[in-house]
């Protein structure tokens, strides 16, 4: 309604990202082609004045009397201030110690719910032919889907950025502990599709009412996934993964075999054979079940024993949201909690339309001769 979604698209076409996206319903750029354009977008914008700090690590934000005032910095053992009187925290869901320094700091914040589960992949010809008819359609690229279910507990289980024709890749942010993420390249033309299929949680799975229990949650999952193989990523096929989970043999269903055959992980890590039951709660796991049955009924094999599992999906959303009110500001004056790291957004475009939505906030304190 707003327009910022558009602006948002427009403004990757603008530095590199292909046209299709202003038209297609599910709009993709791909992780190769992405990296250029953000390159694009940083010079642009070195050439309008504005400076990047790369190994510069935000430590403190200075404040006096309740409002902002600058942050502190470091570069190795060197800290400097930059004084200033706004702050723009759009910082990412996986930015765990800067958490931790706006808790001590008594910036208001609570935990919020979000969703845990695994990567799950399947030959990318049995969802095209699920979702077109046939294996290949001239002037179609590789499928997607999107598939939710509501369990008998009243949990929600979802897929979550689909990667049609990608990779499963490690995206561990911390020693010792194992996060994977979803990707697909511009050409979409690996020979799995994979996606997230996620449960629901919320602040009463999480055992205290901290506010960023959240953390401890997720840090607790993803060191049972370093555990079970050492850091490699592990997989399991979902037929062992159900009848671990549930002590029943699967269904005899009609399989192509034709398109299982052959089919191993694509992953960028090193993975390994591993029994991942272990890692999310009980609840969770039969949830996990529960909605992969489901699924089964609406992509035909989607529920197959052959599907393959890679864990731990921890990172669909940030655990904690720092407060702001109607100006979008925290109790700390002058600061703006923004994006996804803040609990304000939920991926690329909804975490650039929400900074947009700040950065309109702030230009509208100014007349229009300083914007």
């Amino acid at each position: 309604k707003t327009g910022r979604k558009q602006f948002v698209l427009q403004s990757f076409v603008n530095f590199g990202a292909p046209e299709e996206i202003l038209y297609d319903a599910k709009p993709h750029i791909g992780t190769d082609v992405l990296q250029t354009v953000i390159t694009n977008m940083r010079l642009a914008m070195e050439q309008k004045g504005c400076e990047f700090l790369f190994h510069t690590k935000m430590v403190k934000i200075l404040e006096e009397n309740g409002r902002v005032r600058g942050v502190l910095t470091q570069n190795g053992e060197k800290e400097e201030p930059i004084l200033c009187d706004r702050v723009i925290l759009a910082i990412g869901h996986s930015a765990r110690d800067t958490f931790s320094m706006l808790y001590e700091n008594q910036f208001p914040m609570s935990a919020k719910p979000f969703a845990v589960g695994f990567r799950v992949e399947h030959p990318q010809a049995l969802i095209n032919r699920s979702q077109y008819g046939a294996e290949q359609v001239k002037g179609l690229g590789a499928a997607a889907y999107k598939v939710t279910a509501k369990t008998g507990t009243g949990r929600g289980v979802y897929s979550f950025c689909m990667c049609p024709g990608g990779y499963v890749v490690n995206a561990s942010s911390e020693p010792g502990r194992l996060a994977v993420n979803g990707m697909s390249y511009s050409g979409r033309d690996g020979q799995n599709a994979n996606s997230a299929i996620i449960v629901s949680v919320t602040p009463e799975d999480y055992g205290s009412e901290h506010p960023l229990a959240g953390i401890e949650f997720q840090r607790v999952l993803e060191k049972k996934a370093y555990d079970l193989c050492n850091g490699k990523l592990p997989v399991q096929l979902y037929g062992d993964f159900r009848k671990k989970v549930t002590g029943e043999d699967m269904p005899e269903k009609e399989i192509d075999s034709d398109e299982w055959d052959g089919m191993e992980p694509q992953c960028k890590g090193a993975y390994e054979w591993a029994d991942l039951t272990g890692i999310l709660p009980e609840e969770c796991n039969h949830a996990f079940v529960e909605g992969m049955d489901s699924f089964g009924r609406q992509i035909r094999e989607f529920d197959s024993p052959h599907a393959i599992l890679t864990g731990v999906e921890s990172r669909t959303s940030s655990p904690v949201r720092i407060d702001r009110d109607e100006k979008l500001q925290s109790a700390i004056r002058g600061c703006y909690p923004c994006g996804e790291g803040a609990g304000y957004a939920g991926g690329i475009t909804s975490a650039a339309m929400d900074g947009i939505r700040v950065a309109e906030m702030i230009a509208s304190q100014f007349a229009p001769s300083q914007r």
